[in-house]
Parts: structure tokens; sequence; C-alpha cells
């Protein structure tokens, strides 16, 4: 809750609080200089003044803290230096770009934990005693943490494997959308609609990735019984260039694939192009518009839904 939002009693119970810790700070680390030889300075340093005594801490120890200061400083331009080579060493691509990403995650990680193995060494730390600590520690952890290490394995597949790439169009599950992120742990969708579904790797199963080949856009339009089937089908041949040049983003057609039904109240017509996944709802929204203004030009009727309804006569 933010601090205007909030009720004015709770208001000054905040300044209340953050004044008495503002005081104890205060007293704790230079009570000696305000009240020096005082009994009172005494009673402060030999309590709070232990935890806050900042003074003497610097003083005795301003060394080693300026080593840690130099070594953060060093591994933040290593850091900066590594994410900058990731994208040159990799090359252009989906797949390049997947790899990338995962390798600035873990450069960052390894990174970290080197940072602070070099500042607790400073500090006098036994490096070796605490990486087998940590080891121990890692395995117990590793038994309640399966789920995590499964994730990051099924990361690591996914991407050396090429089952897909970020930028690339899946299919799992229910949900149909482009990858945005293969992380260690996680991968990231976003469907059409602009909702992002976060997914653990282990999870991702039976993935169908529509980006490898060109996919279908498809239109259906229909026309009555009673039009000439064949002059219509002629029309729509001849016409399907000029279709082609209406929508740049078709890539290959479109084709006529003939009567794809016979309905209830017209003739079902198939149209098929192929185009890039992320535009075959546009492609064939674009399909649908040139077939129905070619219809209507040539005066080819396109049914409304028909109900035929049998009254029976009143028998006497």
């Amino acid at each position: 809750m933010k601090f205007k939002e909030k009720s004015k009693k709770e208001k000054i119970s905040f300044i209340i609080v953050t004044a008495i810790i503002v005081v104890f700070l205060f007293l704790g680390m230079f009570a000696s200089l305000l009240f020096p030889g005082t009994t009172f300075a005494q009673v402060i340093n030999n309590s709070i003044g232990k935890f806050f005594n900042l003074i003497d801490f610097f003083t005795n120890n301003y060394v080693t803290i300026l080593e840690s200061i130099a070594i953060l400083i060093f591994v933040w331009i290593l850091n900066k230096i590594l994410q900058l080579l990731v994208p040159i060493v990799t090359k252009k691509g989906q797949r390049s770009e997947t790899i990338g990403k995962l390798l600035s995650s873990v450069v960052r990680y390894i990174i970290v934990l080197v940072a602070i193995f070099l500042v607790l060494s400073a500090w006098g730390v036994q490096t070796p005693t605490l990486l087998a600590g940590a080891g121990i520690l890692g395995l117990a952890i590793s038994f309640g943490a399966q789920s995590l290490i499964e994730d990051i394995f099924c990361g690591l597949f996914i991407i050396f494997e090429k089952q897909f790439s970020v930028g690339e169009v899946i299919q799992l599950n229910d949900m149909r959308g482009t990858v945005t992120e293969i992380g260690l742990r996680i991968t990231k969708l976003v469907d059409r609609n602009g909702d992002t579904l976060i997914i653990n790797n282990s999870d991702i199963r039976g993935a169908i990735n529509t980006s490898t080949d060109l996919s279908q856009s498809i239109c259906l339009i229909s026309i009555g019984y009673n039009e000439d089937l064949k002059k219509v089908e002629e029309l729509i041949q001849n016409h399907l260039e000029k279709v082609a040049a209406a929508e740049p983003l078709i890539k290959k057609g479109p084709y006529y694939t003939g009567v794809e039904s016979l309905g209830d109240s017209s003739v079902v017509l198939r149209i098929l192009a192929r185009c890039n996944e992320l535009d075959k709802y546009k492609v064939a929204r674009s399909m649908n518009r040139e077939f129905k203004l070619l219809f209507d030009e040539h005066h080819i009727n396109i049914p409304f839904p028909q109900l035929v309804v049998h009254q029976e006569e009143n028998q006497k």
C-alpha cells in the first residue's frame, strides 16, 4: 500500500516507528561523539553500539572493504564484457538467439557465484571448506529440488535438439503462441491476443512446431446450388493470380482445391494459400474479402443459411 493511500492513524504510526528506528541508529553510531565520557555513552556503546559502531568497523577493516569493492567492480565489468561478447560470438538466427540468451543467463549466475566466493575469501572465509559444505548442501537440496533440475535439463534438451526456438510459433495443448523466451527453468509463449503463458520446461510435452514450414491459410466460400459450378470454378482459377498480387504475405498459391462439402443450403468451395504461421489468419481474411468482391462483381449468389420447414395439411 502506498503512503498516500494509508489512513491518518497508519501514517502517524509509520512516522513514529521510523523516528524511533532513526534515533536508535543515530545513537548507536554517534553516542560516543555526542556524549563523550558519559555513562549514557558507555551504556549505549556496550549495548546497541556494538551493532552500529561503524566508525571502528571501517577503521579496522577499511583495507578489506576496499578489496571487496574492487572485486565487485571487476566482476561487474567482466559481466558486462561477457554479456556483450555473447551476441557477437553467436550467429544470427532464431536458434542462435535462443542459445545466446541461455548463455547470458548461465554467465550471469556464474559471475554472481564467483563474486560471492571472492568477497568471502577477502574477509578470511576458508573457501575450500565453504565449497565442500556447499557441495553437501547442494546434494541435500537436489533431493528436494528434483523438479527444478528436471526443468533445467528439459530446457537444455529443447535448445540443443532444436525442438523450437525463440520467435517460432508452437501449439502446446490448447495454447498456440509465439515463443518469446526459453530460460533454464521456464518457457514463455504469447498468443495472438497478447496473453502470456509461462510453463515449466518439464511440462512441455507433445509441442507442435508450426514454424518449421509454411502454414496453410484456408478460405471456405459458399455458392448456391443454382449456380453453374464449372463457370464458378473457372472464374476462381482465373482470379487466383490477382489474389496473390493483392496480398503480399502469400508465399505460395493460392490454389483452388475443389468442393469442400455439400452443405444444407450451399456448395462449399475450398481455396488455400501458404504463408508464414503468424500471417495465416490475415491471409485468410484477405482471401475472403477478394472472393466476396469477385462473386459480387459477377453476381454469384452466396446464400444465407436456410431452414426448410414442411407442414402437413390438416386432415379432416
